[in-house]
C-alpha cells in the first residue's frame, strides 16, 4: 500500500461486534478528523471521474452525504440526497432493500434528476452492495444516466461490486 493509502488506512478503526455480533464496522471517524487525511480522501474519490461531465452527484443517507457534498464541490457538480422514508416533503420514488443486518428504505424525490442527467452515486462503503443497488434502482427510476460509483471504503469479499456491474465503473479508495 502506497505512503497517502497507509495513511487513510491508519486512520480507520475496527469495532467489533456493531451494530450487532459478528459485524466488524469500519470507523472512519477519525479520518474525518484529519483535515488533511479528509482532502485526500475527497481528493482519491473524486479524480477518476474528474472531466467524465458528472452533473451530479449522488449520495444516500447519511454518510453518503459526508463525502458526496464535498466530491460535488470538488466536481464542479450539484448534490442530490438520497434519504430515508419520511424525510423528503415533496413526491418521491422509492426502494426497498435489504442490508448486511436488516432491510430499510430510501427515496429519492421523483424530480431530482432529469432523463439523461450524467450522475455519480457516492457512500462510504461498498459492503454487500444492498444500499447502493437501491440507490442505483431509484437512479434509473428517473432515467438519469449512472455514470459511475465511487466509495472510500470497499469490504471486497463481501462481493457488493459484483452487483454493480451494469452501473458504470466502480472506484473505491480502500479495500478490505
Amino acid at each position: 500500500m502506497h505512503e497517502p493509502l497507509a495513511k487513510l488506512s491508519g486512520l480507520i478503526r475496527d469495532v467489533p461486534d456493531f451494530p450487532k455480533p459478528g459485524i466488524v464496522f469500519k470507523d472512519f471517524t477519525p479520518l474525518l478528523a484529519d483535515p488533511g487525511a479528509l482532502a485526500l480522501a475527497v481528493e482519491l474519490m473524486a479524480n477518476p471521474y474528474r472531466g467524465k461531465g458528472i452533473e451530479l452527484v449522488i449520495g444516500a443517507e447519511s454518510r453518503g452525504f459526508i463525502f458526496g457534498t464535498a466530491i460535488a464541490q470538488a466536481l464542479s457538480a450539484g448534490f442530490v440526497p438520497i434519504r430515508k422514508p419520511g424525510k423528503l416533503p415533496r413526491s418521491v420514488h422509492g426502494v426497498d432493500y435489504a442490508l448486511e443486518y436488516g432491510t430499510d428504505r430510501l427515496e429519492i424525490h421523483s424530480d431530482a434528476l432529469h432523463a439523461g442527467a450524467r450522475v455519480l452515486l457516492v457512500d462510504d462503503l461498498l459492503a454487500t452492495g444492498g444500499t447502493m443497488e437501491a440507490s442505483c434502482q431509484l437512479v434509473e427510476k428517473t432515467d438519469a444516466t449512472i455514470a459511475g460509483i465511487t466509495v472510500l471504503i470497499e469490504l471486497v469479499f463481501l462481493r457488493g461490486r459484483d452487483k454493480m456491474a451494469d452501473h458504470g465503473q466502480v472506484h473505491s479508495v480502500l479495500k478490505y
